[in-house]
């Protein structure tokens, strides 16, 4: 038994004669909500169950974690509780979530992105465990695990057990990209001290940061992954046979988790765009002042392993009324074993420093959530200093096979 979760033995039972899965179809892998139903639910048994998630929460055959629990057997779902996005995903990124009913169950439903990032006593009132079902891009940015986190020390604190329901990490589990966060940058869109790409399940890393004093003073909370059946750490989103759903309004692909990987950092700064507000979200990078052929020409010359920079112009949606056309370069992954992700917006900023030098990087208010991003300001500062993209790119990896090792007893698969 893994010191900081309980596999549960009902993943056992997947037989179709007398499994309520009978019906889901074939594919590689089960997540967890597929194989707590295939158990009967018992682990939720008799329980009141709070509900943490969006509209990723789906079994294999894209029927909703919380009707599924609202139908469940013995089971007495209580109460939601929502994401960025909101439960449905009705909710623009960044906009807050507000309290409401959920119209299809009628169940309360509890913001979790807006004044209260963190589930209130008031909230878990009568809760006897908290569910997590959300799909992750495997980037520490992405909020949803910061919302784990937090859930989890809500959780302990009240005394309240947690249960996460396991999903591929569609990056795999083996990219290892970045420094772990310096908790001098704390914030929600970096909230744990892991790298920038973890290459860990949402459930491994709750072991992981339930084991490790993560949570605040140290707290730990009665955890139970339920893990998934079939999946190897070498697998790519694409090679799980599970349908992906949009986990944001901007990642409407398994596939987009790379493209975030490889611009999202960058796109914090607003003077180069990344894609968004247009049909390729996190594919592109381009700007007003850019030649794209240029641009390009520079980019392919530094030979980069996995990746060809195509010329493009583009209009972002937000400027179709002023008539602004961008240039810029269309990121076309070829070997996304080999790619550095999240070193490609550093070369491409180092490309923007050295052809277009009277268009600065820093220098807006939008430094801070840069910093914050990235999980230091080092970056920033080497890029004022005009140190080279080998030497930004070796801080920026420092550490990762540290965490590599550190990250071995919680690895629940392979």
């Amino acid at each position: 038994m893994r010191p900081v979760c309980r596999l549960i033995a009902a993943l056992l039972c997947l037989n179709a004669g007398g499994c309520a899965s009978a019906q889901v179809p074939r594919t590689a892998v089960r997540t967890g909500i597929d194989v707590l139903e295939a158990g009967g639910f018992r682990t939720l048994a008799g329980k009141r169950v709070g509900l943490i998630t969006n509209p990723t929460g789906v079994t294999a055959d894209l029927r909703s974690t919380v009707d599924v629990l609202h139908k469940a057997p013995g089971v007495r779902l209580a109460a939601l509780y929502g994401p960025e996005h909101g439960i449905r995903g009705d909710i623009h990124a960044g906009d807050h979530v507000a309290d409401s009913t959920d119209a299809p169950t009628g169940l309360p439903v509890h913001s979790l992105y807006g004044p209260t990032r963190k589930p209130t006593p008031a909230m878990l009132e009568g809760i006897d465990v908290l569910v997590f079902d959300i799909q992750d891009i495997g980037a520490r940015s992405y909020t949803f695990i910061s919302t784990m986190a937090l859930a989890m020390e809500a959780a302990a604190e009240q005394g309240i057990a947690f249960v996460v329901l396991d999903r591929p990490n569609p990056l795999t589990g083996q990219r290892i990209e970045g420094s772990p966060l310096d908790l001098k940058f704390k914030s929600f869109v970096g909230h744990l001290p892991i790298p920038y790409l973890h290459g860990l399940t949402v459930g491994e890393l709750a072991g992981m940061t339930n084991a490790s004093g993560w949570l605040a003073g140290g707290a730990r909370c009665d955890l139970t992954v339920v893990p998934m059946r079939g999946w190897k750490r070498r697998m790519w989103f694409d090679q799980t046979g599970l349908p992906w759903v949009p986990t944001s309004p901007h990642i409407p692909r398994a596939d987009t988790a790379m493209f975030y990987a490889a611009t999202g950092i960058m796109g914090e700064l607003q003077v180069v765009g990344e894609g968004v507000g247009y049909t390729l979200p996190f594919e592109l990078a381009g700007a007003a002042f850019i030649d794209p052929f240029a641009f390009a020409a520079e980019l392919n010359g530094r030979r980069l392993p996995g990746v060809i920079f195509r010329p493009l112009f583009y209009r972002p949606y937000y400027l179709r009324d002023v008539g602004t056309r961008y240039g810029g370069v269309q990121l076309h992954i070829t070997d996304r074993d080999r790619v550095d992700l999240t070193g490609l917006q550093f070369q491409v900023m180092d490309a923007v420093r050295r052809m277009y030098p009277d268009r600065p990087l820093f220098g807006t208010r939008r430094d801070d959530m840069f910093d914050k991003v990235c999980g230091t300001d080092r970056i920033r500062r080497m890029f004022l200093e005009g140190k080279s993209v080998s030497e930004i790119l070796a801080l920026w990896h420092a550490g990762r096979e540290a965490f590599r090792q550190a990250r071995r007893p919680y690895l629940l698969y392979d």
